[in-house]
């Protein structure tokens, strides 16, 4: 096949061959295929589409054009969760242990963070000592054994997708629904779960703003899972405000620990919980969504799912004793109070520019050279629909340096204020089940 014709095809709107999608793929990455060939089929595919069958097809090609992970040796339904990205999403350290606690393996590959935040690893080492790097067989015997463990993502994972992920990027076509999709499936492919959840965020601080937007995105990547014999069902929750209060590193870390000691913010509680009913159900540990959630919510309660958190962090290097005194964390030096302007209801707040301000007090990293600051990061006070007198705090600033100005300015920003009284949106907009 010429790459001429495979562009013209899809041009005219017609159906790709799963082998010139494997060939394409194969000779892209390894530099035969320039960019400029590369560039006019992604671009063809974000005005043609692309068919469920072909979306496998590809997924599938980017999934093998680099390392992938064996779980057959792992006893059990294998099953994972991923989340397309939002603000204070702390639920992978919730429902991980949760699920792992119902005797249900977990065996997950994650990676570091560039943006707002730092990803699950940059999270999990606010513990002293956390340690993810282990070779392939003891990640294998630590999920027998404990049924959880979490290992680093290796560099060569799908590097198919990095390097069309990287040309999407400059040529106008990263919003190619079908691209989108199999960008994401491609690594939990790779990573060998045969369960798939899906958080499909949906809001200001998501990558999909839109609800039918988001609606066909995860329609798309359940399609793909199932049609490449994993099982994958897709939740779409409000991504409109931050999830909980806390967005941060170590901040996160302790507000998933007082959610597994029963307390914590009851939308981060709620979404674990559905979450992972979810898991439950994918690995026939239970019949029902709603069998799963009293599952979960007893583990919650009977405390072992701190239990399971606190071995799984203890087995993998980092320090127990801050699960039991999440206050060992390290702190910031500033706690700063943003408050209202006015009386009212809260209508809004733009989680995206939470983040960035999360971000700007160097919470997350813009370069994968850059330190992370654990300690730093905004605890969202106020809530759409909470009603606010002027002088009352909206959110807390913790921060280690004390010129915030900028940060004050985007929080601020960030909130919409109404005297009409404000619904809350509701936590989960959607499910996909097949």
């Amino acid at each position: 096949m010429r790459m001429v014709d495979f562009i013209a095809n899809k041009r005219d709107g017609l159906v790709h061959d799963d082998e010139h999608i494997k060939q394409f793929v194969t000779e892209y990455t390894n530099g035969s295929i320039p960019d400029y060939q590369a560039s006019a089929w992604a671009m063809a595919v974000y005005f043609q589409g692309m068919t469920k069958e072909e979306s496998a097809a590809l997924t599938h090609a980017m999934a093998k054009s680099g390392d992938e992970l064996d779980l057959s040796q792992i006893e059990g339904v294998k099953v994972d969760k991923h989340s397309t990205g939002g603000v204070g999403d702390k639920t992978t350290f919730i429902l991980s242990p949760l699920v792992a606690a119902a005797g249900v393996p977990v065996a997950k590959m994650s990676g570091r963070g560039l943006g707002h935040t730092g990803g699950t690893i940059d999270k999990l080492e606010a513990f002293s000592g956390f340690q993810t790097e282990m070779t392939v067989d003891r990640f294998i015997d630590l999920v027998n054994e404990h049924k959880l463990a979490l290992v680093g993502q290796t560099g060569n994972l799908t590097p198919a997708d990095k390097k069309l992920y990287a040309l999407r990027d400059v040529t106008a076509t990263v919003n190619a629904m079908p691209l989108i999709a199999s960008s994401v499936m491609s690594k939990k492919i790779a990573a060998g779960a045969d369960g798939i959840v899906l958080d499909v965020k949906v809001g200001s601080g998501a990558f999909m703003s839109d609800l039918d937007a988001a609606r066909e995105l995860a329609q798309t990547m359940v399609q793909i899972g199932n049609e490449l014999g994993r099982q994958t069902v897709a939740v779409l929750s409000d991504m409109d405000q931050p999830l909980g209060e806390m967005v941060g590193n170590s901040l996160e870390v302790k507000e998933a620990i007082d959610v597994l000691k029963g307390g914590g913010p009851k939308d981060v509680r709620d979404l674990s919980v559905r979450l992972a009913a979810h898991m439950l159900v994918l690995a026939n540990k239970v019949d029902s969504v709603e069998a799963g959630e009293q599952l979960a919510n007893e583990l919650l309660q009977n405390g072992k799912a701190l239990e399971a958190f606190r071995q799984f962090v203890e087995r993998q290097g980092g320090d127990p004793t801050f699960v039991d005194n999440p206050e060992a964390f390290v702190k910031a030096n500033h706690i700063i109070p943003v408050t209202a302007k006015e009386d009212g209801y809260v209508k809004q707040i733009h989680a995206a520019k939470i983040g960035q301000a999360a971000g700007h007090l160097g919470a997350g990293r813009m370069t994968k050279d850059e330190e992370i600051d654990h300690s730093v990061g905004v605890q969202v006070k106020k809530k759409r629909g909470d009603y606010v007198n002027a002088g009352d705090v909206l959110t807390y600033i913790h921060s280690n340096k004390e010129d915030v100005a900028d940060v004050v300015k985007l929080i601020e920003e960030s909130y919409t204020i109404t005297k009409e009284h404000v619904e809350p949106l509701p936590l989960i907009m959607d499910e996909m089940l097949k």
